[in-house]
């Protein structure tokens, strides 16, 4: 009988050694596939609205058939986002003597302005600044013509009542809101002013 003849423990073991060192000096002269990128940098800016709200005129007497020059004027400064523009118009002590239809001491706002809400937001008046507008800076006028008219039909008496019910007074105050993520001139007075409903 033929003896068969197999591989000793201590040949496996030199073989497996050997094909190790091979595998190991072959694996550190491979080449590997490799790339990059340049960077990119990203630079964010900030955006910003600001405005003013100012008036040249500042004597005003009623006297019945005399209009009143009254400038009230909102500038979008340059370099400013697209956004909402507001004005609110407050009335303190007014008179509301009527001429038809119309009050006798009365003031038109400016074309160009919009009325929000009458009934829940009265004497509130917006418009849109759109970006390229913002970005320049504009002017606005408040007030129709610059100014508050007065009928000649206007008597002493009713003078005579407004002086009795305190000095008539209009105040004028501007806000703006970004237009950016903002869909509706309601949305944006809110965001100017959270506390009213």
């Amino acid at each position: 009988m033929r003896k068969r003849r197999g591989i000793s423990t201590k040949a496996l073991v030199a073989l497996l050694a050997f094909v190790l060192v091979i595998g190991c000096s072959l694996g550190g002269t491979l080449a590997w596939l490799t790339d990059k990128t340049y960077a990119v940098t990203n630079t964010f800016t900030v955006g910003d609205i600001n405005i003013t709200l100012d008036e040249t005129t500042k004597d005003y007497k009623i006297l019945p058939g005399v209009d009143i020059p009254k400038d009230p004027k909102v500038t979008v400064l340059k370099d400013s986002e697209a956004c909402w523009l507001f004005v609110k118009v407050d009335e303190v002590n007014w008179p509301n003597f009527m001429d038809g239809e119309n009050r006798k001491v009365n003031y038109r706002i400016a074309d160009g302005w919009a009325l929000l809400d009458e009934k829940n937001h009265p004497g509130v008046y917006y418009r849109e600044v759109d970006a390229a507008t913002a970005e320049k800076g504009e002017t606005y006028g408040v007030l129709l013509n610059n100014e508050v008219t007065v009928s000649d039909t206007l008597t002493k008496s009713e003078i005579a009542e407004v002086k009795e019910n305190g000095q008539p007074q209009l105040t004028f105050t501007a806000y703006a809101v970004q237009k950016e993520g903002v869909n509706t001139a309601a949305e944006a007075w809110k965001i100017a002013n959270p506390a009213i409903p």
